[in-house]
């Protein structure tokens, strides 16, 4: 049983850094906007936009800025610690 969280805990940790990964590289390619018409482009933006646009409801551009795709890695990084550390005690409490 134990052995099958921690398969659980390192996927699910993976596929949030992946995710991390490819918000970070879509909001670099916003900086090239032709780099959005490619194929590898609308592929990234169709993974990262459902994402990003959530926070865009709430955050308002400042001008030219967007700070919302910075609000948005902060809070998947809360969430995946606080998901982690879910699984973590989960797995503790199976060792004990």
């Amino acid at each position: 049983m134990t052995e099958i969280l921690l398969t659980i805990y390192k996927v699910l940790a993976y596929a949030i850094q992946i995710y991390s990964v490819v918000l970070i590289i879509y909001i670099l390619m916003s900086w090239i906007p032709s780099t959005r018409e490619t194929k590898f482009g609308k592929l990234i933006e169709k993974i990262a936009e459902p994402y990003l646009g959530f926070f865009r409801k709430f955050i308002p551009p400042l001008g030219m800025i967007d700070i919302s795709p910075i609000v948005a890695l902060f809070a998947l990084s809360l969430i995946s610690k606080g998901i982690l550390e879910v699984f973590r005690m989960i797995i503790l409490s199976s060792l004990r």
